[in-house]
């Protein structure tokens, strides 16, 4: 039996009594995400959080003829206990999204006291969840996740991952477009760092075999893939930010996860993780001089099995995305880091 979770699940989570005057977030990356998780033969439980309307939404995909339990919990009567209790795989995609004009930045000040909650939530009800932080900015949300399950002794660096999985989405599509591929889907192309602009960083020269771009498009190309996001808000005039296909990187990212600990084999994707708690993560520390960093993971029943060094070989032209990459990083891992040992945060 299969318990899936997803921290966020009505889109609203960051409406909480200290954010009511803001406009509530779109719904987004959460009600689809909760649909492909429905939807997937791998989940067997599925558990929906957030501070308004989950109860109705779990009750919506319930009519679905397809394996998963479904129920809804608010945060009333320890409804978030309830649903973290015991959970294997939580997706925290929970936050407001980016507006107009609102930097990753900006999103910080929001999101980070909102994920450092659910994170101590899921240390005392589901230690040994694999754990999936989407909310942004994932460069700091992520150490903020690993710096407080370390103060409740749980941290399990095998299980917590930072979702970058858009950005690998994105280089396949705009890589597709220009190569002539019929789909995206049909290419790997790493893309490693982080996940805001300059510190996402696509490696097309580690893209599958036959695909060269051309020179008078790279720089294009790797600015679009830097800030595909702002494409997206800029698209809907302010209304939302990019849900849809996060919901689908999500969604895939997770199922990775899952087949992984039902014993598939072979499963790689990159994600920003914790590098010295994971086999092969100190030699992309030592070239980096970053605890944090995405990298193509190999995933097994545990959660991480081991991690590529994916600096080996770049092009001169990479090395140089690499170093501004590592500046930015440097940067957001601090404040998260700073953020979660800070008490009283609102």
């Amino acid at each position: 039996m299969v318990k899936a979770v997803v921290a966020g699940a009505s889109g609203g989570i960051g409406q909480t009594e200290i954010y009511q005057d803001m406009p509530r977030a779109d719904n987004g990356d959460k009600q689809p995400l909760s649909l492909l998780l429905k939807l997937s033969p791998l989940v067997d439980e599925l558990a929906l959080y957030d501070v308004v309307n989950t109860p109705g939404v779990a009750t919506d995909l319930s009519h679905i003829s397809s394996t998963a339990k479904v129920s809804g919990y608010l945060p009333k009567d320890d409804g978030g206990k309830a649903a973290f209790k015991d959970a294997d795989i939580i997706v925290i995609p929970a936050g407001i999204p980016r507006k107009p004009g609102m930097t990753r930045d900006d999103l910080f000040k929001i999101n980070a006291g909102i994920v450092k909650g659910l994170i101590e939530l899921a240390a005392d009800v589901a230690p040994n969840a694999f754990i999936l932080v989407i909310s942004n900015p994932v460069n700091s949300t992520v150490p903020i996740a690993a710096e407080t399950l370390k103060a409740k002794g749980v941290f399990n660096p095998k299980k917590l991952f930072g979702v970058t999985t858009l950005d690998i989405v994105r280089a396949e599509t705009f890589v597709a477009e220009i190569a002539g591929k019929k789909t995206g889907s049909e290419l790997t192309i790493p893309v490693i760092g982080g996940h805001s602009g300059e510190t996402i960083v696509p490696l097309f020269s580690k893209a599958s075999s036959g695909i060269t771009i051309p020179d008078d498009k790279y720089d294009a190309l790797v600015n679009r893939v830097q800030f595909g996001g702002d494409e997206v808000v800029k698209a809907k005039d302010g209304a939302g930010s990019a849900t849809l296909s996060m919901a689908f990187a999500g969604f895939r990212f997770a199922e990775k996860v899952l087949k992984a600990a039902k014993g598939e084999k072979g499963l790689v994707e990159p994600s920003f993780v914790y590098l010295p708690g994971v086999p092969g993560g100190e030699e992309i520390k030592e070239a980096t001089g970053l605890d944090f960093f995405s990298a193509p993971v190999e995933l097994g029943p545990n959660g991480v099995e081991k991690v590529t060094n994916p600096l080996t070989g770049i092009t001169d032209k990479e090395k140089a995305l690499v170093d501004v990459a590592i500046k930015g990083l440097k940067d957001n891992i601090e404040k998260g880091i700073t953020f979660a040992n800070t008490p009283a945060q609102k």
